[in-house]
């Protein structure tokens, strides 16, 4: 198993196995910190600073809620648009992350550009946190709702996966990449527009993901051990920021959850993930649910982002 010492985490396309349980495992070492509320010093010496170049809730908070936890310190940006980077000048990423290394040990990213995070990765002696890039990838939610899965059914294997949603979502190509590393198969539901890409396939059946296409969500959910969940309602990810306006279309039924749905369809002992923020394609009343663990998820984040800044930083091997 490679080191996590000063490396950065763009994917989870090349992820061990044995990676993804070193994480989950630091992860339960550090998760009284969150548990009881209370901080501890393990980072006390390190600086972690956020760049993020797209709105962001939970990610950011829970990145930098990781590093307060461990007692470091914290330092960023969440509008671009308040920097050089985003006004007159258009900073490039070059110039930018070769002055931001300087000023953190360790340097979490957001940005609207897919491979934006790599290209920072270039530029900067620091270790670089993909926390999301455009329409490409997201591994720190995907570790996090692994991370999840693993606390609430005990295995990662052995499970089905069903993926309702915009399949060109960055969540969705991560959460891909990381099924091949395990017993598991993928249903995925999506509007045909949203459907997989002909290349992502390719790339896909290149590292034995099991996977099937399904027309809509009520045909399979009978199957699904993991219910995990995106908005076909979308904002453009290619944007820095995308304002609502005028009407908002509603999500079809064939790719909705309802509580009712649930109740005749679902296997008993399933569960929902939901990175958020939602859309009319997860009710409200599935909140009151057994079923319901975005709210766990969400918490979660934290967790294991402690786990990724203890790693990377050296504070955990």
């Amino acid at each position: 198993m490679r080191s996590f010492l000063g490396r950065d985490i763009l994917t989870l396309k090349d992820f061990s196995r044995e990676e993804y349980f070193r994480i989950f495992e630091v992860a339960n070492d550090l998760r009284h910190h969150a548990r009881d509320r209370r901080n501890g010093d393990l980072l006390k010496d390190k600086t972690l600073l956020t760049a993020f170049y797209q709105p962001s809730t939970r990610t950011r908070l829970s990145t930098e809620a990781a590093m307060h936890r461990l007692g470091g310190h914290v330092l960023g940006f969440s509008d671009a648009k308040m920097t050089r980077a985003g006004d007159f000048y258009q900073e490039s990423l070059k110039d930018t992350f070769r002055m931001l290394e300087s000023y953190a040990d360790v340097i979490a990213i957001r940005h609207f550009t897919e491979g934006a995070p790599a290209e920072a990765a270039k530029w900067s002696s620091v270790p670089i946190i993909n926390c999301g890039d455009g329409w490409g990838q997201h591994p720190t939610q995907v570790l996090t709702d692994l991370y999840t899965i693993l606390l609430e059914r005990g295995t990662l294997d052995g499970l089905t996966y069903l993926l309702v949603g915009d399949m060109r979502m960055r969540t969705m190509h991560s959460i891909l990449h990381a099924l091949g590393q395990f017993d598991a198969e993928a249903i995925v539901v999506s509007p045909p527009d949203m459907s997989l890409e002909p290349a992502f396939k390719a790339e896909l059946d290149a590292m034995s993901v099991a996977y099937r296409e399904a027309e809509s969500v009520p045909d399979v959910i009978g199957e699904a051990d993991i219910i995990y969940m995106e908005p076909v309602v979308q904002a453009d990810y290619t944007q820095s920021r995308v304002e609502r306006g005028g009407e908002v279309g509603l999500t079809p039924p064939a790719y909705q959850v309802t509580a009712e749905l649930m109740r005749t369809k679902a296997k008993r002992s399933s569960i929902i993930l939901h990175s958020l923020p939602r859309m009319d394609e997860l009710t409200l009343d599935v909140d009151e649910t057994r079923h319901q663990r975005y709210w766990v998820e969400a918490a979660n984040g934290v967790v294991l982002r402690m786990a990724l800044l203890a790693l990377v930083l050296g504070a955990a091997e």
